[in-house]
Formats: C-alpha cells, structure tokens, sequence
C-alpha cells in the first residue's frame, strides 16, 4: 500500500505542476519598455506636479546649468566688486593718512652746520622729503652761508620757501 500511495502523491504533484504552468504562461507579460503593466503607475507630470507640492524644485538639465552658471557669474562680480572696494578703501585711507598727518619737529641749528646737516635733520623730522632737493635749493639761491644759529619750530605743512625763511637769513 505504501507504494501506490506514494504514486498517488506523485501523480497529484505532477498534475497541480502543469496547471501552475498553464495559468503563468498564458497571461500577457510586456515585452519591451513601451509597453504599460498591469500596475497603474504615475505619468512624468503627475510625479512632478507630486514633487512639486511636497516642496522639491523640478528642472532639467539644461536648466539646472543655466542656474550653476548664473550662480558662477554672480560669485565672480560680487568678489570683483569686494576687491575694487577693498582698493578703494585702501586709496582713501592713504589719502586720508597722507593729508591728514602733520608732522612737527624742532630743528636746532648750531654754528658750523652746512645746509645738507640741516636737510638731514628736515628729512628725519618728515619736514621735507630728499635732503638733496634741499640743499640743491640752497644752492641755487645762494643762501649756503646764511644759516642763523638758533633753534626753529617746523610742520611738514610749509612749503620749502616757508622753511627757508625762518632757517636763513
């Protein structure tokens, strides 16, 4: 008895086998991508009207280049704008610097003192800029025997020919 059961069982799973296979291939598959399945999914302008309304921005490609690119040109005039900003600070701040700062100082002039020790001294007081110009003047006026012993208040405001007045005689 044991052997035809087992033939029963046998015969049963064959028959049930042939009924799965009959039932899967005999239903319509797709066969390329075109083609829709059974499930309904969603068309492109229904994903991106969802998206849309959950808060993502849509764009393509194209799109999204044009935005990066945008972005670029942006960042580049805005760090050349800083920059010509910047320079422009620091020319006014050398303006301001330059026109503001008056510098004074006390020459002493002792005998026997030339007019190039006395534009020397001038030159460190920040009076006057190059001792030679100074003494070039001096020179060409002739006033190279005229210093007057003495000591002389001076600013960095008065002209050359000031400076000469009050050192000479």
């Amino acid at each position: 008895m044991k052997a035809n059961l087992l033939n029963s069982f046998a015969a049963g799973l064959l028959v049930s086998a042939g009924i799965c296979g009959i039932v899967y291939f005999s239903q319509k598959t797709p066969v390329g991508k075109n083609e829709q399945t059974t499930v309904n999914s969603p068309t492109e302008e229904e994903m991106k009207e969802s998206l849309s309304t959950a808060g993502y921005i849509i764009l393509t490609d194209s799109e999204w280049d044009e935005q990066i690119a945008t972005v670029e040109q942006e960042a580049q005039a805005k760090v050349q704008k800083e920059q010509k900003e910047k320079e422009g600070q620091a020319d006014q701040a050398k303006q301001k610097e330059s026109e503001n700062v008056i510098y004074r100082t006390i020459v002493n002039v002792a005998p026997g003192m030339t007019s190039i020790d006395v534009g020397n001294a001038l030159v460190q007081g920040k009076i006057i800029d190059s001792a030679r110009t100074f003494f070039d003047e001096v020179e060409k006026r002739g006033l190279s025997n005229d210093l007057k012993p003495g000591t002389f208040e001076l600013d960095s405001n008065m002209t050359l020919d000031e400076v000469m007045k009050i050192i000479f005689k």
